[in-house]
């Protein structure tokens, strides 16, 4: 922390010099005083030829040229961008420091508070009178109170307060002690009323669908090959988002620090009921856009308007993705931002350095190929006209074909080069087995795709059809087995025989250890759903698309299940080795021995 002040305030001190000379020359205290500072810090130039910029901020051009060149420092550029980015490192590193020290200074009144209520028993078991001369022995001591703690606390508050609040020190306590983070009831009104709309949209959907009948069978199948597609999207996110809010839900109730685990900023993590509240509000959006559809179907007047009635779908996902990326102070842009910069990271991959965050959100994307799919046909079906007519020629482009590999294929290699750049940087072959599971879904996920294509096809070559199939299912049985030995093994840590509780992990955090049995066996189930897109079930109930529509949900929740186990994993053991402790990285590195080194 000193070499942090010494050279982050030169320019104050400089500031300082010359201020003293213009205005007091021939005063001999004035220089007396200038030679005393002087002789306690090395002079401004002195200072900075000590100096070396850390490169704490890995971006796709930092990541090339450290490949391409050994030296990993930089020159010294003092620009306005460059001393704004600095500054900003230097208050998060003193924010830091000042919350170490109050819970260093918490431990302390801790075990002050522990000693004083053993010797208050033991007077009480005993009938003596010692806890006085005790406690006032350890009151006396390092633990029970520290005038070097003290003074450093106030000496970084003042100067906290001094440098990066303008000398105003409400501003400033304020952002070294921050408030908790206190449950609002509008929130929680928010989510049980729009969590009554998703209710009561979904029962008045079911009756009209009963009572009016308006479809015949060949309206039907036109209707679940274009427009079900597209809302089948909004329902596989509002999936996605609960489950992530129950995930959100038992991390609290069993103690698992999730905000500290993915890094959020302080104060912006969001809780069940935020998350409950943006899903619940996509579907009943969502659930609105598809009760209009119909109502406009179904009405003379407005039946006529079909590239209207086609266009409610896009509306709503353009509204969506306006929300996300909106810069203004409303709806949570702290997080919508964080999932942007992560989701970045990830189509960039290896150009960025991997964290928890990256990868986890990596994982996410694995579980939507359906989704991301259904976002493919988006741009078919409206870029190419056919919601003019309700039409889908989409399935009969050869461009089209090939972007369904390509869009099934991006998740997986993204995981894929993350887990190959962690392999190099970290030397760790336990991630290149990781990035072997990737490959094998990958693969399998491309021969399930042509498989698909094969068999829908009119005029179909059975031995083709046989041999895709073939090798559809042998990969993905393989794919399968391969990650769900992971699952278990690996991000959950169970399967433990030398474990003192049997099959699963030391650590645990779910009293009831039939839980985590029931999870693996689940895990195994949904984890083969996917055979239903190799063996063909017809379910004579079931449209193709709602079949498709079940199994990608399936996945949906056993994604949902491995996120708890995963993270709850990583809070008992630091599994993923990504951080032990909150470690800040600095801008400058001053070393006052690089010419004793030398």
């Amino acid at each position: 922390m000193e070499a942090i002040q010494e050279g982050s305030f030169t320019r104050e001190y400089e500031d300082k010099d010359h201020a003293s000379v213009g205005g007091a020359t021939g005063d001999v205290k004035t220089t007396s005083s200038l030679n005393k500072m002087r002789g306690a810090r090395p002079a401004p130039i002195e200072v900075l030829d000590r100096i070396k910029i850390n490169n704490t901020k890995a971006t796709p051009r930092s990541t090339i040229q450290g490949v391409l060149y050994s030296s990993s420092q930089n020159e010294i550029k003092f620009n306005r961008q460059n001393l704004n980015e600095v500054e900003e490192k230097l208050k998060f590193a003193f924010i830091e420091f000042y919350q170490k020290l109050r819970l260093l200074k918490s431990y302390s009144f801790l075990n002050v508070l522990a000693f004083s209520k053993i010797l208050k028993k033991y007077d009480k078991i005993t009938s003596r009178n010692a806890s006085k001369s005790y406690m006032k022995m350890v009151d006396n001591s390092y633990l029970g109170s520290s005038d070097e703690l003290m003074k450093l606390i106030q000496r970084v508050e003042s100067t906290f307060i001094k440098h990066f609040a303008n000398g105003h020190r409400r501003k400033g306590m304020n952002i070294l002690r921050p408030q908790m983070k206190r449950e609002k009831h509008r929130v929680t009104f928010s989510t049980g009323f729009s969590a009554g709309c998703v209710f009561s949209l979904i029962v008045a959907l079911v009756a009209i669908i009963r009572t009016r009948k308006t479809m015949s069978e060949e309206v039907h199948n036109t209707y679940m090959n274009t427009m079900f597609p597209l809302y089948s999207l909004f329902g596989f996110i509002v999936l996605h988002i609960t489950m992530y809010a129950i995930d959100i839900y038992y991390w609290k109730r069993y103690r698992v620090n999730y905000a500290f685990i993915f890094g959020y900023k302080q104060g912006t993590e969001l809780g069940y009921r935020q998350v409950l509240f943006l899903g619940f509000t996509i579907g009943t959006f969502a659930l609105l856009c598809v009760l209009g559809n119909l109502d406009m179907e179904a009405n003379p007047k407005t039946k006529n308007y079909k590239p209207l009635t086609e266009l409610l779908p896009l509306f709503l996902l353009v509204a969506l993705f306006v929300v996300l990326i909106m810069p203004f102070h409303f709806l949570y842009r702290s997080s919508r931002f964080f999932f942007l910069t992560c989701l970045f990271h990830c189509l960039a991959a290896p150009l960025y350095k991997v964290t928890l965050p990256d990868f986890f959100l990596g994982d996410q994307l694995t579980s939507q190929v359906q989704a991301l799919r259904s976002i493919n046909f988006y741009i078919c079906y409206y870029g190419w006209g056919d919601f003019k007519q309700r039409e889908n020629t989409c399935e009969a482009s050869d461009i089209y074909k090939y972007s369904l590999y390509i869009v099934g294929v991006i998740p997986y290699l993204s995981r894929l080069l993350q887990c190959m750049r962690r392999m190099i940087e970290e030397r760790s072959l336990d991630q290149g087995y990781n990035g072997v599971k990737y490959l094998l879904t990958l693969i399998a996920v491309c021969l399930r795709t042509a498989y698909g294509f094969e068999d829908g096809k009119e005029k179909k070559n059975h031995t083709n059809i046989f041999k895709l199939k073939v090798l559809a299912g042998s990969s993905s049985v393989l794919a399968a087995v391969f990650c769900t030995y992971w699952d278990f093994v690996h991000d959950w840590g169970l399967l433990n025989k030398t474990s003192k509780n049997r099959w699963l992990r030391d650590k645990l955090l779910i009293p009831q250890k039939k839980v985590y049995f029931i999870a693996m066996i689940l895990n195994v189930v949904l984890r083969f759903a996917w055979l239903q897109t190799v063996l063909n079930f017809e379910f004579k109930s079931l449209h193709k698309q709602t079949t498709l529509a079940v199994v990608a949900s399936l996945e949906i929740i056993r994604r949902g299940m491995w996120n708890f186990f995963r993270v709850e994993n990583e809070h008992l053991n630091n599994v993923g080795k990504y951080r032990a402790f909150k470690s800040v990285p600095l801008p400058f590195n001053y070393d006052e021995d690089d010419e004793k080194d030398d």
